[in-house]
């Protein structure tokens, strides 16, 4: 499995692949993604207290992206390790952040190749792609773009 997990909002056709309880243990939770489902990981209420439609990143396709984008209809993020962003040249979208969680985004970005106007679910699917290649680097991605890496 990757290391970085996509995450925001899910796909009608792997829908019924969510898991069907609706609290699972962490062991179960890590399964489940290494079987390519996505999960909704909800956090405290005391913090955001939402959900976020989660999946390993490299199992990303349109149908995956769209759900997110029409069912979710948040932002669609990549989790990325600090290693992973830096070899890629992404530096963080602000040098002072006053965000009250401090959420730690950086500049966003798209597919340099094999994108359109990077808005469609296979435009973004595709920065996905090159976000977690581990072969791609700073010439493979253009700024600003409709992903939101982190």
């Amino acid at each position: 499995m990757s290391e970085q997990a996509a995450i925001g909002n899910g796909d009608s056709s792997r829908a019924s692949t969510f898991h069907s309880s609706l609290v699972i243990e962490v062991g179960e939770a890590i399964e489940e993604f290494r079987l390519g489902r996505p999960l909704i990981i909800v956090d405290d209420e005391g913090r955001e207290n939402e959900g976020d439609v989660c999946f390993p990143a490299d199992v990303v396709t349109p149908d995956l992206i769209n759900f997110m984008a029409v069912h979710a209809r948040g932002l669609i993020c990549v989790a990325m390790t600090g290693e992973r962003l830096d070899r890629l040249g992404l530096p963080l979208m602000t040098a002072r952040n006053t965000a009250p969680l401090g959420t730690a985004f950086t500049v966003t970005v798209e597919a340099a190749e094999g994108v359109t106007t990077g808005i469609s679910a296979a435009d973004r699917s595709r920065t996905v792609e090159v976000l977690v290649d581990p072969e791609a680097g700073p010439e493979d991605l253009t700024q600003p773009g409709h992903m939101f890496p982190l």
